[in-house]
């Protein structure tokens, strides 16, 4: 995959509460210039990076973040404000428990509320890996998925980096539920990619467990310093 290839399936990030105007600036200018797959902001800068886009989708991580809400709600009433806003696709964090139940009842009623509150816009759901065993992730990328959540994401970055395991867990998750279900949904991968061979070293992980895992509809690099690599 080459600078462009990558450029097109990037989620270009900006994750900081204390961003100044200036700094919304620069991530429009350099994601009008470089298009692209999205750009990813916290709900409450949408408004502003929406008057500066050039026909750019924007990503709105909603409803806390690195620690997702536990309240579904609270969940409903984020996304539903950033879609307001002018977001079209929604990052939301399934918030792990140190709980022998988990992923179970609890999880399945905040992914319905995503899915529910999100509506036709499309729908991320971090599972933070880096805090999960290797049942964990199969379990939770399950039960994300057969709540219609159009992509499964790696992580945060904030609290450890996305493994190649974790890459090929997912993946190999994702092609399952497609052959069982008959749907194409798709893979996020985030957390410590910062160079052109990161994206190259995991998408081949993901494309050993399903080809057809490509494009921005199907595969999506999350990251706030790769741009300047790629440049």
């Amino acid at each position: 995959m080459d600078a462009r290839s990558a450029l097109d399936i990037l989620d270009l990030t900006l994750l900081d509460r204390d961003a100044s105007e200036s700094d919304l600036d620069e991530l429009c200018t350099l994601a009008n210039l470089h298009r692209p797959a999205s750009v990813c902001v916290f709900s409450e800068h949408v408004a502003y990076v929406a008057e500066r886009l050039d026909n750019i989708a924007i990503s709105a991580v909603a409803a806390g973040f690195p620690v997702g809400s536990e309240a579904p709600e609270e969940v409903v009433g984020s996304i539903r404000q950033a879609i307001a806003a002018g977001a079209s696709e929604i990052d939301c964090v399934l918030e792990p428990r140190e709980d022998v139940s988990f992923p179970g009842q609890v999880e399945q009623a905040m992914l319905i509320a995503m899915r529910e509150a999100s509506a036709e816009c499309v729908l991320k759901v971090i599972i933070e890996t880096p805090l999960l065993d290797n049942r964990g992730m199969r379990a939770c990328t399950r039960l994300v998925l057969a709540a219609g959540a159009d992509f499964v994401k790696t992580c945060t970055g904030k609290r450890g980096e996305c493994s190649d395991e974790a890459a090929r867990i997912l993946a190999f998750e994702v092609m399952r539920h497609g052959v069982t279900m008959g749907s194409r949904p798709g893979v996020k991968l985030s957390g410590g990619i910062g160079s052109l061979e990161d994206v190259n070293r995991l998408v081949e992980i993901v494309s050993s467990e399903d080809s057809s895992i490509q494009g921005p509809g199907r595969l999506r690099i999350g990251a706030s310093s790769l741009l300047h690599e790629l440049i």
